[in-house]
Order: C-alpha cells, then sequence, then structure tokens
C-alpha cells in the first residue's frame, strides 16, 4: 500500500523529535478521532499542536474511511498518542467514529500493523487506546475487531443491542467493601484495596474476595486462569497488577461501564446481577 507522505497532507513542521529505536516497539495501539470522518489530518495536527500545545500531530500514522493512509509522526518517532505508553507503542489513528468504520480503514489498519511487525522482525502486541487508558477510544467496533484478530474479509457489523441472556449465576454475593473503596493497585489511597497487604473485611481477606469475583465471571463463562486468556501468568491468586488491570477493563468494556481497571460496587454487581449475554 501507499503511504501518504506528510509534505502529501500539508503537514506542518515539527516543534522537536525524538526517534524511538525498533528494539523498544511493543504494541502498535488502535485510536479513533471520534469526530466526523471528513477531519483532515492538518486539521487534527492543528489542535494538537495549538490546543494541547503537542510538538507535532500525536499519532505515528492515520487511516480515513477510504482506507487512505497518512505518515504523521512515523514508525520511529516518538508518538504523544496514550501518556506513559508512547515509547513502546506505534500510535494509529482511524479518522472518524463507532459508525463510520470501514472496511476498507481496517484493511489498512491491519497492513500497517503487519508493516510494522515486518519492520521490527517479530510480532507486536495489537491493543486499542482504552486497553491501556480510561477512555472510550477506539469506539467498540474497532476495539472488538483488534481483539478478534483483525480479520478484513468481511465488514464490521455494527454493535448489536445486548440481548437478553441467561441469568447470571448464583447466589449474588454483597460488594465487600466499605463506601468509595475499590480493588485497585496497592501504590494507591487507602481505599484501593490490592490484596497484597492481608486485609480483611467481613469474613474473607482482600484476596479471597478478589478471587470470588473472579470466579464468578468463570462461572459466566470468561476464560481465566494460567495459561488461558484472562491472568494467564499469575492465574487467580487475588493480587491486583496488570493482569487483574486488564481483565476488570475488559470486564468493564463488555458491561458498558467506566473503563477504569478498578473494580468498584458497580463492576462488581453487574457480575452478579446482569445477565449473560
Amino acid at each position: 500500500m501507499n503511504i501518504i507522505g506528510r509534505a502529501g497532507w500539508g503537514a506542518r513542521a515539527p516543534r522537536s523529535v525524538t526517534s524511538v529505536p525498533w528494539s523498544k516497539r511493543e504494541r502498535v495501539d488502535v485510536h479513533y478521532s471520534a469526530g466526523p470522518p471528513t477531519q483532515t489530518v492538518r486539521q487534527i495536527q492543528n489542535f494538537h499542536m495549538d490546543n494541547r500545545d503537542w510538538s507535532d500531530i500525536g499519532y505515528n500514522f492515520a487511516v480515513d474511511v477510504g482506507g487512505r493512509i497518512y505518515e504523521c509522526r512515523g514508525w520511529t518517532v516518538l508518538g504523544a498518542h496514550i501518556a506513559g505508553h508512547n515509547t513502546g507503542g506505534i500510535g494509529i489513528v482511524f479518522i472518524g467514529r463507532d459508525q463510520d468504520v470501514t472496511t476498507a480503514a481496517m484493511r489498512s489498519i491491519r497492513w500497517l500493523c503487519d508493516e510494522a511487525d515486518r519492520k521490527a522482525g517479530r510480532r507486536l502486541k495489537r491493543d486499542g487506546h482504552r486497553d491501556l487508558a480510561a477512555t472510550a477510544c477506539p469506539g467498540d467496533r474497532l476495539h472488538r475487531w483488534v481483539h478478534t484478530g483483525m480479520p478484513v474479509d468481511e465488514p464490521v457489523k455494527p454493535s448489536p443491542s445486548p440481548p437478553a441472556g441467561r441469568p447470571a449465576p448464583k447466589p449474588a454475593v454483597a460488594f465487600p467493601l466499605p463506601r468509595d473503596h475499590y480493588f485497585g493497585p496497592a501504590a494507591g489511597p487507602d481505599r484501593s484495596v490490592s490484596g497484597h497487604h492481608g486485609r480483611r473485611f467481613g469474613t474473607k481477606s482482600d484476596r479471597e474476595w478478589l478471587q470470588e469475583w473472579t470466579r464468578q465471571l468463570q462461572r459466566r463463562g470468561w476464560s481465566i486462569g494460567k495459561g488461558k486468556r484472562w491472568l494467564r501468568e499469575h492465574g487467580a491468586d487475588g493480587r491486583y497488577g496488570d493482569e487483574y488491570r486488564a481483565l476488570i477493563r475488559a470486564w468493564q468494556a463488555d458491561q458498558k461501564l467506566p473503563v477504569t481497571g478498578r473494580l468498584d460496587r458497580a463492576g462488581w454487581d453487574a457480575a452478579y446481577r446482569n445477565p449473560i449475554t
């Protein structure tokens, strides 16, 4: 495929450039602009440089609804698309909203991912912006497509309305933590319960309560445990870390809850009360 260079879309000169070697690239991060598909790459660049005071457009590449690919920062320049994760990630933005995704755009995003693998000499992880930050980006359709292997033979179907499903497995278990507490990182405030400090809430320890919630997701059909899709390295040990954060974020996205990576009362109750869809 052809990539439209910066001169081809009238890019402004960057204020600064920081290079990233391929050895530090770990992922390709998919985004959407969340604006109309009539946006131009130059308009996005102007917003990033003038409103956010960034050195350049934040992404490494952009793709429009017609599947045209635009060079933004390019392969080996540090982006500004996910705070704290830009060294490892190559940011690709789809210009449009959830309902605007096209097969042509998907083919181009997939091609960029495959090209990144070729240049890196290894397979890079592929994820959506929401996998690394609390955001709706890249929308439900692109996010689902990324996590089903990026198939490009069939059009992306609109997100269906959640169907009525089987009731959640019983019995229901009440949220065990005090008001405003949640299961989260050990480095958080006192209300962040991590399972690392042996705290007790009622009849069980913090680890046991998080394990209880995990078992409920397993009863609902989630693939959880060592070697499986979620918690594949450490298993359901009840200790909050990167694996539990990823699982909680996936559950929140599945249930249309705010994707924070922290398990609060809403996320807990959904496991016991919401039907299986």
